[in-house]
């Protein structure tokens, strides 16, 4: 008796073990072909971003020269962010939520507008344009190089300079790249002018997406004007590329760094007027290696980018 129970639970157990590997199998066959083209991004991005930021934050508790071993100290870090580092909360901080407040949404907008215009317009002068439009984000360090530094150079030969003393509005050139008084408004305009990139390219495919019977029926409704169609049937009919394009403002504009250190050619910028918060990360962390430290300000940038995110997904993201 003992043996034929012990014989049926065992039945019962490969029953089990059956039922499982044909649970599993068909589930490969439906789905795990999926799942195996998914493989390599879910590997790149759990080992180019995953990994570096949890090992930023790690290394945001420790006293790290980037030499010696690192040693944890709590934190310190952030206490001294807060509490001792004057450049920090005098000039970066600001620097950067005034750099962001501006350059986000009016390089928002202003992609948006550009996008609507031309998808006005028939198709050929269209890709034309947005090619035009959209190579400025994509020879950024070039054209900072060339055009930018030339523009705004501080002797007579600066395109600006030698304009504004042609016809008389000053009477010595201005140094305007190391100038505190004008860096930072040159930092926004070239900026900006080079803002319509990814972000810009969705909007515009999510503006042409756009059912032309939802127009019809706007005007059958009463639409007469076209500011009404782009606020009833533009906007909502293409909140996921407004999405889209809101986070890749965010993110650019908090990354923004590189612009500064190139238009005035230093790190620090000329009296920090054009520090930001990853000119600050790379000063402590590749000039004076105090990765902890400079750990420390990437976390606290990571936050306000996340918090950025969060606010443009409440007034983009689907309510459902």
């Amino acid at each position: 008796m003992q043996n034929t129970n012990l014989s049926l639970n065992k039945a019962i157990e490969v029953n089990k073990i059956n039922k499982r590997t044909e649970k599993i199998k068909k589930w490969f066959h439906k789905e795990g072909n999926a799942y195996i083209f998914l493989t390599p991004y879910i590997l790149l991005f759990f080992i180019f971003i995953v990994l570096p930021v949890i090992s930023a934050i790690l290394l945001s508790f420790t006293n790290f020269n980037a030499v010696q071993f690192p040693k944890f100290i709590g934190l310190k870090n952030y206490i001294n962010l807060i509490t001792q580092d004057d450049v920090f909360m005098q000039y970066v901080l600001p620097n950067t939520v005034k750099f962001a407040l501006i350059v986000g949404p009016l390089g928002y907008i202003l992609s948006f507008l550009l996008a609507w215009m031309l998808a006005q317009i028939p198709k050929k002068p269209r890709t034309i344009l947005a090619l035009i439009i959209y190579s400025p984000s994509m020879t950024m360090g070039v054209a900072m190089q060339v055009v930018w530094t030339t523009i705004f150079s501080g002797d007579k030969t600066g395109y600006l300079n030698s304009f504004l003393l042609k016809y008389g509005f000053i009477q010595q050139p201005i140094q305007w790249l190391q100038s505190p008084k004008y860096l930072m408004l040159i930092m926004i305009i070239v900026t900006i002018w080079s803002s319509m990139g990814v972000g810009f390219l969705a909007m515009l495919a999510g503006v042409l997406n756009i059912d032309p019977e939802l127009y019809e029926a706007g005007y059958i409704d009463g639409i007469s004007k076209r500011w009404q169609e782009i606020v009833y049937i533009t906007v909502p009919s293409m909140k996921p590329q407004m999405l889209f394009g809101a986070v890749m403002s965010v993110v650019s504009t908090f990354q923004a760094g590189a612009i500064g250190v190139q238009l005035s050619g230093s790190n620090p910028t000329p009296q920090y007027a054009g520090q930001l918060i990853v000119n600050h990360i790379e000063d402590f962390g590749f000039l004076r290696y105090e990765m902890g430290y400079a750990s420390a300000v990437s976390f606290v940038l990571l936050l306000i980018i996340w918090l950025s995110s969060k606010f443009v997904w409440r007034l983009f993201g689907e309510r459902d």
